[in-house]
């Protein structure tokens, strides 16, 4: 095979893809070997034909199960009308999207664009121009503050401010404008806010870091702050959004309310790249016509599955199922005895299980939990991630529970 060739997918092994990836592919990741081919709810068949329950859920994009029949049918029923105009016409799906995602928020105005990374930068531009026009930040000096182990996106502005040094390693140089502070500790956030700070930006439960949840009221305290200081509270929701915790937003479980939600991930239903900035009108009216924008942001293809995914989210079902069977989940882990475990954490159905160094690095057990028909990813070294689609069941949980009993005792 050469590399002018066309490659007919179909029969290939999975070994034979993965060859094509390492050669053609760039090596900017480390999957598990497994060579996902066919989906449905929470579980995948590989190219070979085996079967695994899907413990990740695309990092959450996927929160209502791989091909959710509604979401699929919105999808191929838009196909067939229009799929793109870019923003120099309008369509007839991006206004009842706009309208219905504000609703669901509580807000009163949508910014959509593509991508989570774009998400965020559309909420540091939208926080800075906040700054100099209804602030009176001086030009060019508006600062935002981040958290310690922050992950926000890989784009160059937003690899500035992480802490992450492999994030960062080559990238440089890095843009201005930010300073970081601990996770959780609010008096550092208080003591860092001067008068050109403009925003504090947010995940409000770390998902990258490990599933680190803050302690109890930080977000509370956060909206105190943020209030008292005049500075813009946002809150990257791209992954703790949309059910993934047992609300619809992880800010509900300290009962506040940002200025400026950034959402993603599951907004496309696992089917299209959909992002958006929600905030209050007030907020949203720095921009004018030509400050900012996306070929792709708001397509109707797009806007007609995040309508749907909107109107899933609505019913409430995905959000109590989270919560319900996420506290299942956490008994059935937290009753497993293993020294090996230096602590499970998390919310909802959103898990992180840390191991102590000496039992080796998270890796492994992702690797052993694969071979034993479940797929779930490592981060940080030490911890695996566990983020199921939300549509789970008490048996499935057990299932899992059963095979991650077997490798970590």
């Amino acid at each position: 095979m050469n590399a002018q060739a066309t490659v007919e997918s179909s029969g290939m092994t999975g070994a034979q893809h993965i060859e094509l990836v390492e050669r053609f592919a760039a090596h900017n990741y480390h999957p598990l070997p497994v060579v996902v081919a066919k989906a449905d709810g929470v579980w995948v068949e590989d190219a070979d034909g085996k079967k695994y329950m899907d413990m990740l859920a695309a990092y959450s994009a996927v929160n209502f199960g791989h091909c959710h029949p509604a979401l699929i049918a919105a999808a191929k029923a838009q196909l067939d009308d229009v799929t793109l105009t870019s923003r120099a016409f309008h369509n007839d799906q991006l206004g009842p999207l706009c309208k219905e995602l504000a609703d669901l928020c509580g807000m009163e105005a949508v910014l959509p664009m593509n991508t989570g990374a774009e998400g965020v930068e559309t909420a540091i531009k939208t926080a800075r121009k906040w700054g100099y026009t209804k602030k009176g930040v001086a030009k060019d000096q508006a600062k935002i503050i981040c958290c310690t182990e922050n992950f926000h996106g890989r784009t160059t502005t937003i690899v500035s401010f992480s802490t992450d040094e492999q994030c960062r390693d080559g990238f440089g140089p890095f843009t201005p404008g930010f300073e970081i502070v601990e996770y959780g500790n609010i008096k550092a956030l208080e003591d860092a806010i001067d008068d050109n700070t403009v925003a504090f930006l947010v995940e409000p439960i770390q998902g990258e870091a490990g599933i680190i949840v803050p302690p109890d009221g930080y977000l509370r305290d956060v909206r105190r702050v943020c209030t008292e200081r005049n500075i813009l509270f946002i809150a990257d929701e791209i992954q703790s959004g949309l059910g993934r915790t047992g609300h619809t937003f992880a800010c509900e479980h300290d009962g506040v309310k940002p200025d400026i939600y950034i959402l993603g991930k599951a907004l496309g239903g696992g089917i299209m790249p959909v992002s958006a900035v929600v905030s209050s009108r007030d907020i949203m009216s720095v921009f004018t016509p030509g400050d900012h924008g996306s070929t792709f942001g708001g397509n109707p293809l797009s806007a007609a599955v995040a309508r749907k995914v909107v109107e899933i989210l609505k019913t409430g079902k995905y959000q109590d199922n989270a919560k319900s069977n996420g506290e299942y989940l956490f008994g059935k882990l937290n009753s497993i005895k293993s020294d090996k475990v230096k602590e499970i954490r998390g919310r909802g159905l959103w898990v992180g299980i840390e191991f102590h160094p000496a039992a080796g690095v998270a890796r492994d057990y992702c690797s052993r939990l694969m071979d034993l028909g479940m797929l779930c990813k490592d981060t940080h070294a030490q911890t695996m991630r566990l983020a199921p689609p939300l549509c789970i069941t008490r048996e499935e949980i057990d299932w899992a529970v059963e095979r991650i009993a077997k490798v970590i005792t």
